[in-house]
């Protein structure tokens, strides 16, 4: 019997860990498209690899807007990466409005060596000697970050496929299959107007 509960115990460990391996294998893409037929989207990742993403059928699609800090009132949603200055103040690389359905926090970030993530409303916007700076509601307490003059703050406006054109960029993520191959269901965001998404 003990040794049928240890075989039981060490079953559910390994479906649970299968699981959590199945929901966790995601991949973030940033890079320009190459060719898209409707279906299958092709980009050049900025590391220069060919990628080629299928859309399911509930895959949307986001098109960048350039806004500015005056756009975003006090309670806006917003994501902002940053990255710490010389002072070791938290200083943005960009700022970015959220849908609701994306979680709060202040965690790493890829978007280069030593970036982070803040998604949190916003508490005040201040001017500053070097910028703006946004004050951030977060669920441990409220946090500090400069805005300096040319940051990119971008919003999305709803877009269909027909945005997806042979040199735009794109950010998304997609889904790895077991047999390695991509596809997506989630939004994909894209550039427009020389505007690029968030990243």
């Amino acid at each position: 019997m003990k040794h049928y509960l240890v075989a039981l115990l060490a079953g559910a460990f390994a479906l649970s860990a299968g699981l959590a391996d199945a929901q966790q294998k995601t991949q973030r893409i940033r890079g320009t498209i190459t060719a898209f037929d409707g279906t299958m989207l092709s980009v050049k990742s900025r590391d220069g690899k060919a990628l080629s993403i299928e859309l399911l059928e509930k895959a949307s699609v986001a098109a960048a807007k350039a806004i500015t800090l005056a756009d975003l009132k006090q309670g806006a949603y917003v994501g902002v990466t940053t990255r710490k200055g010389t002072d070791g103040a938290l200083v943005a690389l960009e700022v970015h409005t959220l849908p609701p359905s994306v979680k709060p926090g202040f965690r790493p970030w890829d978007l280069a060596p030593g970036t982070m993530m803040t998604n949190a409303n916003i508490a005040s916007v201040a001017q500053g000697a070097g910028g703006h700076e946004l004050v951030m509601d977060l669920p441990e307490g409220q946090q500090k970050i400069q805005v300096p003059p040319g940051t990119p703050i971008v919003t999305q406006v709803a877009a269909d496929r027909s945005y997806l054109k042979p040199g735009e960029y794109v950010f998304l993520n997609a889904n790895v299959g077991a047999d390695g191959k991509l596809s997506t269901a989630a939004r994909i965001q894209v550039s427009h107007g020389g505007v690029k998404p968030p990243q």
